[in-house]
């Protein structure tokens, strides 16, 4: 995708229009777990359930792999992909903190703290300068 103004946050995809538009098949695959029959069918066979979806390879290996943040990178909006973890038996807190690379008391006991320090996490153009 081509870069924007809001590319050199670090950490942070914004789900714009060029997201929705890739990541429109993954978005309705993740919509479709709202059925209890498609959920029952996925945790089946996840292999043969995405291919009901015209999603990228790319896509579906994220689905399998439960990577969140590929999933976000090729257009997945965070609200939908909840409903994987959902699926799987996970609190929106489990996923959140797998994106971190965190665990969920970590993640929850940061979020407590006020979150992540801001500094180092504003620009990563301020950040590479500032550390060469």
């Amino acid at each position: 995708m081509a870069a924007s103004a809001y590319d050199d946050i670090p950490g942070t995809t914004v789900f714009d229009a060029k997201h929705s538009r890739a990541g429109y098949h993954l978005n309705m695959f993740c919509m479709s777990l709202m059925k209890a029959e498609n959920r029952k069918a996925f945790k089946a066979n996840e292999v043969d359930y995405l291919k009901r979806f015209p999603m990228t390879d790319d896509q579906r290996a994220a689905v399998l792999e439960r990577d969140f943040n590929r999933m976000i990178e090729l257009g997945g909006n965070i609200y939908y992909l909840a409903k994987i973890g959902a699926t799987d038996g996970h609190a929106f807190q489990y996923v959140a903190a797998s994106m971190t690379g965190m665990t969920q008391e970590q993640y929850a006991q940061m979020m407590l703290n006020g979150g992540r320090d801001i500094e180092g996490n504003r620009s990563k153009a301020e950040w590479a300068k500032k550390n060469g």
